[in-house]
C-alpha cells in the first residue's frame, strides 16, 4: 500500500523539531511523525510520503523545497508554492491550489497512484479533495483541532476583525473537508460526538475514533537530569516542594495564564507547591510570533500580579530529549501535571504524564474526558474556573493515598494508547476504503443475528477469535450489534477487540440505528427510525423532571444523546416504578431501562433494543424464526423478550435466567461469544427437527 500524508502547517522535519518555535509547530507534527514511524513497521504498507510545503525563511535551510529521506519506506516531500516564504496557518489557504497542482505533478511522475491520501488539518483536506476529484484516490481527514470549538472558547466578538474573518474562513474550509472526506479519524468520543456535531456537515457514520498512540517507554524509565535541574531549580526558592507542571505552547487555547492565576489565588498552593511552565523555546519574547509573545507576557504579568517570584519557573528553552526528565522532576517531588486548555482535541501530554507516574488535572473540554475515564489518573476541571483548577491540584497534592492511586492507575492503563495498534487500525480502514465497494445494496439476508457487545460479544479474546472464524463461514447470516454504547464507542471497542464488522449497529440502548455502506467502512443513520421514536419525546421537559428526582445522578455529558438521558442509581430495586410514577405526575412518559444495578437510561416510549429489532425485521422482511438475539444484562431484557430465539450467555447478570418473561430464552453453557455460537446452533437444531417431523 502507498500512503501519502498531507500536512501544510508549521515547520516539519524528521528530527529535532523545535516545538513552539511557531504557533503552528505543535503536537500535530509529533502525532504525524510517530504515526508514520509505526506505519512503516507494518507489512501492509510499502511506501509512505509526507507531503508538506517547502519555503525559504529565517527558520533554516531544512525547510526548502525538495525531499528528505527518513527511512527505507518513508520520505518527506517539500513542494514549492506560489509564495516562497513561511506562512502562518491563517494564510495557508491561499496556497492550497498551487500546492495541489505541484503534488499532482509529482504523483503523476511516480507512475503509481497512491492507495490513500491522509490530510492533516482542513487546508490539507482541500488539497486531498482536489486530487480525489481528478484521480479517484480516497482520502482520510484528521482535523487535530477545530475552528468552531475555538470560536466557542474565545470571546469572538472582541477579536480583531481580521482574526474573526480568518476564523470564519477556517470553519468554512472545515465544513467542506467534512463533506468531501471519505473517512474522518477522531481521537476521542468528545471530538467525534460533540466537537464535530457543531458542524452542519456532521455525518457521524463517516467518523472513526482511533486514539493516538504515544512512544511512552522513555517516560516510564526517566529520571531527572542535571541539565533539567539546572534549567528549573534557579527559578525556585525551594525547588524540592511538589511541582505543578504544565508543558504546552504559549498559545491562547492552551490557557496557561489561567493556570498561573489559579496558583496565585490559592494560599495553600503558594505556600506548599511550585509551578513549572515549560512553554516552548524562545530567545527574546519580542522576537516571537505576536500570539506567542502576547501569551508569554500574560503569563509573566500574572506572576508579577500575584508576586510569585521564587515559586514559578518559566525556563526559556529546552531540548526535545529533556521532556521525559522534566516529567520526572515533578514526579519525584510528588507533583501533578496540569493541562488547563480551553479545549484539548486529544491530549498527548496527559499520556506522557501518566506514563511518568504523574497524576493529572485536565480540562473537561475534549479528549481528556476519554483519557481520564480510561486511565483513572486524575481530575477533570472547568478550564475557565481558576478556583476549581487550584482545588483539584491541592486535593491531589495533599492526599498521598489519592496521589498514589492516580499515579499507579495511570502507569498501568496508559499502555492502551499504543502506536502499533493505532497504525494497524488505520491501515485496516485504509485497505477497506481502497478496496472495491461490496455489492450490499438490495441484498436481503436469510437470517439476522443481533448481539449485545459488552460481556456478550466481547470480554474474552479467545471467544472473539472463535466467533470471527465462525462468522466468516456464515454467508447467509447478517450480523448486527445492539448496545447501550454510543455508535462511535461501539465501533471503537469492536475494532479494538478485532470483532467482525457489523452490518447494522443499534446503539444507545436502541435509540439509534446505523447501516453499513457499500464501501464497507462508513455507516448511514436510519432516519426513519429516528422519526418514529421522536413522536411524543419531550427531552427538555424530561430532563427538568428528572433533575428533581433525588435518587439519581446524571451520567457524564458524553452519555447523553438526542433520544437518551442517562443516570446512575445505586442498589434501589424500586427505582423504575417510582420513576414512572414521578414522570406521570409531571404529565410525561418514557421508557426506562435499568441495568447492572446502577445504570439508568430514559428513552422515548417507542425506543428500546427490542423495538429497534422489530424495525429491522420489518425492513428486512424476516420472520421470527430467522432472527437471533444474544445478551447478558438488564439493558438486554427488552431485546431478549421480543425475540423468540433469544440467547443468554453463561456469564449473565441481573438474574436474567430466572425471569419468567425470558423463559423462552436459551441459557448457554459457554460464556461470551462462544455462548452466542452455541445458542444459534441450538435454535437451528430445533428448527431442523421441527421441519423433519
Amino acid at each position: 500500500m502507498f500512503v501519502v500524508h498531507i500536512a501544510l502547517q508549521g515547520c516539519l522535519k524528521s528530527r529535532d523539531v523545535e516545538y513552539g518555535m511557531t504557533p503552528d509547530t505543535g503536537g500535530h507534527i509529533k502525532y504525524l511523525l510517530e504515526l508514520v514511524e509505526a506505519q512503516a513497521k507494518t507489512s501492509a504498507i510499502d511506501r509512505i510520503v509526507i507531503a508538506t510545503r517547502g519555503f525559504d525563511s529565517v527558520y533554516g535551510e531544512a525547510y526548502r523545497a525538495g525531499t528528505e529521506r527518513i527511512g527505507p519506506k518513508v520520505e518527506i516531500l517539500r513542494i514549492a508554492t506560489a509564495q516562497p516564504g513561511y506562512l502562518a496557518k491563517e494564510d495557508i489557504w491561499t496556497e492550497t491550489e498551487s500546492f495541489a497542482a505541484g503534488l499532482e505533478d509529482w504523483l503523476r511522475a511516480q507512475g503509481a497512484r497512491p492507495d490513500l491520501l491522509h490530510a492533516h488539518y482542513a487546508d490539507a483536506a482541500t488539497v486531498a479533495a482536489a486530487i480525489r476529484r481528478r484521480t479517484g484516490t480516497p482520502f482520510v481527514f484528521t482535523a487535530h483541532s477545530l475552528g468552531r470549538i475555538k470560536k466557542k472558547a474565545v470571546r469572538f466578538a472582541e477579536l480583531p476583525a481580521q482574526t474573526r474573518s480568518s476564523l470564519d474562513r477556517r470553519i468554512e474550509i472545515e465544513e467542506r473537508a467534512l463533506d468531501e472526506a471519505d473517512l474522518i479519524i477522531a481521537s476521542s468520543r468528545d471530538e467525534a460526538e460533540v466537537q464535530y456535531a457543531a458542524y452542519r456537515n456532521y455525518d457521524p457514520g463517516k467518523i472513526r475514533i482511533v486514539e493516538p498512540g504515544s512512544d511512552l517507554a522513555v517516560y516510564r524509565s526517566a529520571q531527572p537530569t542535571r541539565r533539567v535541574e539546572d534549567m528549573i531549580a534557579p527559578f525556585l526558592r525551594d525547588p524540592d516542594k511538589p511541582v505543578i507542571l504544565a508543558i504546552a505552547r504559549p498559545v491562547a487555547k492552551k490557557n496557561l495564564p489561567m493556570l498561573v492565576e489559579a496558583f496565585g489565588r490559592s494560599d495553600w498552593l503558594r505556600e506548599n507547591a511550585n509551578l513549572v511552565i515549560v512553554a516552548g523555546t524562545r530567545r527574546d519574547i519580542d522576537e516571537l510570533d505576536p500570539e506567542l509573545a502576547g501569551e508569554m507576557r500574560r503569563i509573566l504579568n500574572a506572576i508579577d500580579r500575584h508576586d510569585l517570584y521564587g515559586k514559578v519557573a518559566v525556563p526559556k528553552s529546552h531540548r526535545p530529549d529533556d521532556v521525559p526528565a522534566i516529567y520526572a522532576f515533578s514526579r519525584i517531588r510528588g507533583g501533578v501535571f496540569a493541562n488547563p486548555a480551553l479545549n484539548e482535541p486529544f491530549g498527548l501530554t496527559l499520556l506522557e504524564a501518566a506514563a511518568s507516574g504523574l497524576p493529572v488535572v485536565a480540562t473537561d473540554s475534549g479528549g481528556p474526558n476519554d483519557i481520564v475515564e480510561r486511565c483513572g489518573n486524575g481530575r477533570l476541571v472547568n478550564p475557565q474556573n481558576p478556583d476549581a483548577i487550584a482545588e483539584a491540584c491541592r486535593d491531589i497534592l495533599i492526599d498521598r493515598g489519592l496521589w498514589q492511586g492516580h499515579s499507579t492507575r495511570g502507569t498501568e492503563a496508559v499502555s492502551a494508547y499504543d502506536w502499533k495498534s493505532h497504525a494497524e487500525r488505520c491501515t485496516k480502514l485504509a485497505a477497506r476504503l481502497s478496496a472495491e465497494p461490496k455489492k450490499r445494496e438490495g441484498r436481503r439476508p436469510r437470517q439476522l443475528l443481533v448481539c449485545d457487545i459488552d460481556n456478550t460479544l466481547t470480554g474474552s479474546i479467545p471467544c472473539i477469535k472463535a466467533f470471527r472464524r465462525w462468522h466468516e463461514r456464515e454467508t447467509d447470516l447478517s450480523f448486527a450489534v445492539a448496545t447501550g454504547r454510543s455508535f462511535h464507542s461501539a465501533l471503537s471497542i469492536l475494532e479494538q477487540q478485532d470483532a467482525p464488522y457489523p452490518e447494522i449497529i443499534v446503539s444507545s440502548v436502541g435509540s439509534e440505528i446505523y447501516w453499513l455502506e457499500p464501501n464497507g467502512v462508513t455507516y448511514r443513520r436510519d432516519e426513519a427510525w429516528s422519526r418514529t421514536i421522536a413522536k411524543g419525546w419531550r427531552r427538555s421537559a424530561l430532563a427538568r423532571a428528572l433533575d428533581s428526582f433525588e435518587a439519581i445522578l446524571p451520567q457524564g455529558p458524553l452519555e447523553q444523546r438526542a433520544f437518551k438521558l442517562s443516570y446512575l442509581s445505586e442498589g434501589d430495586r424500586s427505582i423504575v416504578p417510582r420513576l414512572h410514577a414521578h414522570l406521570q405526575a409531571n404529565g410525561l412518559a418514557a421508557s426506562i431501562i435499568h441495568s447492572h444495578g446502577r445504570y439508568l437510561d430514559v428513552l422515548p416510549v417507542a425506543a428500546s433494543k427490542g423495538a429497534a429489532i422489530g424495525h429491522l425485521k420489518r425492513r428486512l422482511k424476516l420472520a421470527d424464526d430467522n432472527v437471533f438475539a444474544a445478551g447478558d444484562s438488564g439493558n438486554d431484557i427488552e431485546m431478549l423478550r421480543s425475540v423468540p430465539q433469544s440467547i443468554i450467555v453463561a456469564n449473565y447478570s441481573d438474574s436474567l435466567a430466572a425471569r419468567p418473561d425470558l423463559a423462552h430464552s436459551y441459557v448457554a453453557r459457554n460464556t461470551h461469544a462462544l455462548g452466542i455460537i452455541e445458542g444459534v446452533k441450538h435454535f437451528r437444531s430445533l428448527s431442523t427437527r421441527a421441519r423433519t417431523h
